[in-house]
């Protein structure tokens, strides 16, 4: 049913059109979007350096290995040792490890050189900017042999750097050294962590 005693309805005004044109265009107003820089995660108060952390994914996934600092972007630098259990110097975040009560001194761990900001190096004589990644892996030059594609395919698998490899040994040494002061730690870094039936990590004591 229709009410009769309402108010009509008004319509809405319409914009007039200007009466002067501009003869050519002027400069189109460009939005300036912001970018934001991300900000580095901060580090769980249970993880200090030195602290021996359960890897939870990725390759390596069960190992427990030891922490040695936080990197530039807010990843954990870590280390098996290599020689004990396998792991190599890597980058995990700490959302996939598990932090436990388990501390080994590591303050004669030298790892200033190790980071994950690129760094530039320009050449004096030719003004070539060169940028070096640490965790970066390098493609060796394949030899030229009668073997045909087949050793050419094989000499250019990813590889190590000579940086990386004198790292891994300077850091492994000093952490080596460490382990050994305490008994059983070595064993206890070799073991791999697992989970039986009726056992739940989040009422586990680690």
């Amino acid at each position: 049913p229709t009410d009769h005693n309402a108010p009509p309805l008004e319509m809405p005004k319409q914009k007039k059109a200007p009466v002067w044109y501009p003869t050519e265009d002027g400069p189109e107003k460009k939005l300036t979007k912001t970018i934001k820089k991300p900000k580095r995660c901060k580090l769980r108060p249970s993880i200090v350096p030195g602290t021996v952390l359960i890897l939870l994914a990725g390759r390596f996934k069960g190992k427990r290995v030891v922490f040695l600092k936080q990197l530039h972007s807010g990843l954990l630098l870590v280390t098996g040792p290599f020689k004990i259990n396998g792991v190599p110097l890597r980058r995990v975040n700490q959302a996939y490890v598990i932090a436990t009560s388990t501390k080994i001194d590591v303050s004669a761990v030298d790892t200033a050189g190790i980071d994950d900001e690129p760094t530039t190096t320009v050449d004096e004589k030719t003004g070539k900017k060169t940028v070096k990644h640490f965790f970066v892996r390098v493609v060796a030059e394949a030899k030229e042999d009668g073997e045909g594609e087949f050793v050419t395919a094989e000499s250019k698998k990813p590889g190590l750097t000579k940086e990386r490899q004198d790292a891994q040994a300077k850091v492994d040494g000093a952490v080596t050294a460490a382990v050994e002061k305490t008994p059983m730690m070595k064993d206890y870094l070799k073991s791999k962590f697992s989970l039986e039936k009726g056992q739940y990590p989040h009422l586990m004591k680690f």
